[in-house]
């Protein structure tokens, strides 16, 4: 056999051996097949022959001719593929109320139909929808509407005799069992057994505390064994007022007994202050004539101080030689006077203290008060807490604590400091001032 027969050979049966093509299927569903045809052609060729000389047995020459004939196969594949799109509908469901189909609705206008309403179909349409908005006041939210006219001005005494009255006279609605005295509805409720061994200890349990303390507290009354109680220290068997009545002698609270409850007691009334009658314009007139009779000057809780006159007292203060306190409580302070504030206390020479508690001084305008302290050497005590913020943060009281540890003279300060920081600080350094100036005086007396 030929090399050529070989080939074709062997393509035959590689033809044969080898599967046919698998369909496949894609990612989004759709199959592909494939189907091959196969198509084998065979071209005649060219013969050729061989001679080839051999000696037979008897020695002769003998020339073989061998003819071969070779041939050519071709063949052909082709290949079809065809694919398959299948598609997917999802159906919706169409909304519904009461089982009706809504979908006809869509291209309805709600504000024709709205204009074709009478103001009753309106109102009516009305209470049967809840507007849902929290902007609206409740009256207008809510569906009932009151018809009836009104019999004068609320008189709420009258009003709660009223409803007591109708509630005394609706009668009860009717019980589907009427109730019986003694008889017992559904199963009744019964506690299991104890054991034996629990009952058994508690009957050895016996104190023989002998015949004379017997006696003793079988006559006893009931008050005095709760005295005999809160003197052994027994108090959570007794209320307050029994276990304080024994500590004092006084005497236990009449109907008490054991199971007593404590009753309140009566709350103490006092009276209200008196408003603070000091005359704001003849005091004004008296720091400007530096009185030396007036040493403490409070305006507290005074209302309505205008603009003007703090002008004039604090353009005042720093000609006056004898004012030593002055509070500002609730007076109604802003930044503006505040800042005059500030300018007064640079220049004066006998303030001690000063308080301006519960203005409305923001925290930038107290660090200006708290630096104006620097000048005036003979202020001990600042308070100006309770003001329109209630936070100062942490830059503003990081600068008070360098302004107040900067201050020699300052001994108390009215302040909330929210950081722990500025308050330790504030407060160590008020402590040395005060011991500075302790030791000072003992020098002095020594």
């Amino acid at each position: 056999m030929s090399d050529n027969e070989q080939v074709v050979a062997a393509a035959e049966e590689q033809a044969k051996t080898s599967p046919d093509p698998v369909p496949a299927a894609d990612d989004d569903g759709s199959k592909t097949s494939v189907v091959t045809e196969r198509t084998e052609e065979v071209i005649p060729g060219e013969t050729e022959k061989m001679v080839t000389e051999a000696i037979d047995e008897d020695g002769d020459v003998v020339e073989e001719t061998t003819e071969v004939t070779r041939k050519t196969v071709k063949r052909t594949m082709k290949i079809t593929e065809t694919s398959s799109t299948t598609k997917t509908t999802t159906l919706t469901t169409p909304a519904k109320l009461y089982g009706k189909d809504l979908s006809e609705y869509d291209d309805v206008d709600v504000e024709s139909l709205l204009a074709q309403l009478s103001p009753e179909e309106i109102t009516i349409l009305a209470k049967e929808v809840d507007p849902d908005d929290n902007f609206l006041p409740p009256d207008q939210r809510c569906s009932y509407e009151c018809t009836k006219d009104a019999t004068g001005p609320l008189n709420r005494k009258q009003l709660i005799e009223h409803i007591n009255k109708q509630a005394i006279e609706t009668p009860d609605q009717p019980e589907f069992e009427p109730y019986v005295q003694g008889k017992v509805r559904g199963k009744k409720w019964v506690p299991p057994p104890r054991d034996a061994r629990d009952i058994e200890a508690e009957e050895q349990i016996a104190i023989d505390m002998g015949e004379e303390y017997e006696h003793a507290l079988s006559d006893a009354t009931q008050e005095e064994i709760i005295d005999l109680a809160a003197i052994l220290g027994f108090h959570s068997m007794m209320n307050q007022d029994q276990y304080h009545a024994s500590l004092l002698n006084k005497g236990q609270p009449v109907g008490l007994g054991w199971d007593g409850i404590t009753k309140s007691t009566q709350q103490k009334l006092f009276p209200m202050d008196p408003p603070n009658s000091t005359d704001v314009d003849e005091s004004i007139k008296r720091v400007k004539d530096d009185d030396n009779k007036l040493v403490d000057l409070n305006l507290n809780n005074i209302k309505n101080i205008s603009d003007e006159k703090f002008e004039q007292l604090f353009a005042a203060l720093p000609q006056n030689e004898h004012l030593e306190v002055l509070s500002l409580t609730n007076v109604g302070l802003t930044d503006k006077t505040a800042l005059l504030l500030a300018e007064a206390i640079e220049k004066s020479k006998t303030l001690r203290v000063l308080n301006v508690e519960t203005n409305f001084i923001s925290p930038p305008v107290i660090v200006r008060l708290v630096q104006a302290l620097l000048k005036c050497h003979t202020i001990e005590e600042f308070r100006a807490s309770n003001q329109r913020s209630a936070v100062l943060g942490n830059k503003i009281e990081m600068e008070i604590t360098n302004l107040v540890e900067k201050n020699p003279s300052l001994l108390r300060l009215g302040l909330h400091l929210e950081f722990n920081d500025a308050r330790h600080r504030v407060a160590a350094h008020l402590q040395r001032n005060i011991d500075r100036i302790r030791v000072n005086r003992l020098n002095q007396r020594k």
